[in-house]
C-alpha cells in the first residue's frame, strides 16, 4: 500500500475489494455518460466479470481519502493483444482508469503515475504503458504532458480475449520509460 501525502489529508492507494464493485460500476457508468456528453469516443459498456477478476487477482486499485474512492485503475504485466511484438515482459500496463466525477481536476492520474513509477522501479520494470483513444488529441497530449511518448495507433481486434470496452477500438499506444539511477 502506498501513502500519498496531501496538504491536510492522507490519501492511500490500495487494492479494491468486492464490496467496492457496485460503486466501481457506478463510476464506469458516470465515465461513459461524461464521454457521451463531451462528444468523446465512448466505451461500449464494460465487463463486470473482468472487473471482478481484477479485484480477485488484486490487479485493481483505488485512490482513497478517508473512506471515499477518488478513482480506480487496473494494472497488468502482459498485453500482447494490443502491444503485440513490443510485449517483452518488462512493462506494467495501466488500464480502466476511472475518476470519481466529484474529484476530477485534482490530479488523480499524477497520483496513479507516481505509484506506478515506484512499483515499476521496485520490480525492475522498464516501462509503463497505456492505451487511450487514438482520435482524442486532448487525452493523448494529457498523457504526453506526464512524459509518455506516443508509440503508434492501433485498432484492436474483436475478440473475447479483450474486455468489451477494448474491442474494435482505434487506440493510441503510449509508453513511459522508467529512469534508472545507474
Amino acid at each position: 500500500m502506498s501513502i500519498v501525502q496531501q496538504k491536510n489529508s492522507t490519501e492511500r492507494i490500495q487494492h479494491t475489494k468486492i464490496d467496492d464493485l457496485e460503486f466501481i460500476c457506478h463510476l464506469f457508468d458516470e465515465a461513459i455518460n461524461y464521454q457521451k456528453n463531451k462528444g468523446y469516443p465512448v466505451w461500449n459498456g464494460y465487463d463486470k466479470k473482468v472487473l471482478k477478476t481484477d479485484i480477485k487477482n488484486k490487479l485493481q486499485y483505488k485512490v482513497v481519502e478517508d473512506n471515499t474512492i477518488l478513482c480506480v485503475f487496473s494494472i497488468c504485466f502482459s498485453d500482447s493483444i494490443i502491444w503485440r511484438e513490443r510485449e517483452n515482459g518488462n512493462a506494467i500496463y495501466l488500464h480502466r482508469i476511472v475518476v470519481n466525477p466529484e474529484f476530477k481536476g485534482q490530479k488523480q492520474f499524477e497520483k496513479i503515475l507516481n505509484w506506478t513509477i515506484e512499483y515499476a522501479q521496485k520490480n525492475n520494470l522498464k516501462n509503463i504503458r497505456i492505451d487511450t483513444w487514438g482520435d482524442n488529441e486532448n487525452i493523448i497530449k494529457y498523457y504526453q504532458s506526464f512524459g509518455f511518448k506516443f508509440i503508434e495507433n492501433f485498432t484492436t481486434p474483436i475478440t473475447e480475449n479483450l474486455p468489451i470496452q477494448h474491442r474494435n477500438l482505434y487506440l493510441a499506444l503510449l509508453e513511459y520509460e522508467i529512469r534508472t539511477d545507474n
